[in-house]
């Protein structure tokens, strides 16, 4: 590699790794910001779970630094969170001068459309699944058993499910990506659709708690979301065109 083919890639990479300074920075600054309120973070992210506790029962910390620990981690995982558009502005920054003008008047409104999406499947979660999955699961304890979960567990437990749903969320972007490129066809995925259904059950089964109820609320979005995804599409370009 001669002198001047090392110049754009050495120029490449000092821009990504400021760019990469700049999402790190904008984490740091938001966690900052919430430290002051993990503790009510937490207690927002747990009252789901708390409304269906019994009268009796309340929620544990098993190990000695949880009490600290667990709302910290809760608190840098909504800071990545809230600096998800920045973190994409950045991506969209580095990639953007190497698109056409094509590309790019696509790409942005999809990697948009993307963050919006992750936003609305926590959301989802959150709102919707977390009531009733907790409702069935504190219901369903055994006569006897004090129903006491330690925080850390919980925390893994809804972040598991965030992201779960927030993937989930984004099957009508890769539909869309999937025709635009070229690699399938609205008519391939129409053909597909009893399988993608089987394949949505299948995600459910491996991304949520092994209870039929979180399956399904993941299931079904999924498969909703795909047949949107694959109503919008019909009147999307090709990369081609």
């Amino acid at each position: 590699m001669t002198i001047d083919n090392q110049q754009p890639l050495i120029a490449h990479l000092v821009e990504l790794r400021d760019r990469l300074l700049r999402g790190i920075v904008a984490v740091l600054i938001i966690t900052a910001c919430l430290l002051p309120f993990s503790n009510e973070l937490y207690h927002f992210l747990s009252e789901p779970l708390l409304h269906h506790l019994p009268a009796t029962s309340t929620m544990i910390a098993t190990e000695v630094a949880s009490p600290f620990l667990i709302p910290f981690k809760l608190t840098l995982s909504v800071a990545v969170l809230l600096a998800v558009p920045i973190l994409l502005y950045q991506v969209w920054a580095f990639i953007a001068p190497g698109l056409y003008d094509n590309e790019r008047k696509l790409v942005f409104p999809l990697l948009f459309a993307s963050t919006v999406l992750f936003f609305l499947g926590i959301i989802f979660a959150y709102f919707v699944v977390f009531p009733i999955i907790f409702g069935f699961l504190t219901q369903a304890a055994p006569e006897g058993v004090a129903v006491m979960t330690d925080i850390s567990s919980y925390l893994d437990f809804v972040l598991k499910l965030f992201f779960a749903f927030g993937v989930a969320f984004e099957v009508p972007i890769a539909t869309l990506v999937l025709i635009w490129t070229g690699i399938s066809t609205v008519e391939s995925l129409t053909e597909k659709r009893p399988y993608i259904i089987v394949g949505a059950f299948v995600i459910g089964m491996l991304l949520t708690p092994p209870d039929v109820i979180s399956q399904t609320l993941l299931a079904l979005p999924v498969w909703l979301l795909f047949e949107l995804g694959l109503f919008c599409s019909r009147w999307l370009p090709t990369k081609a065109e």
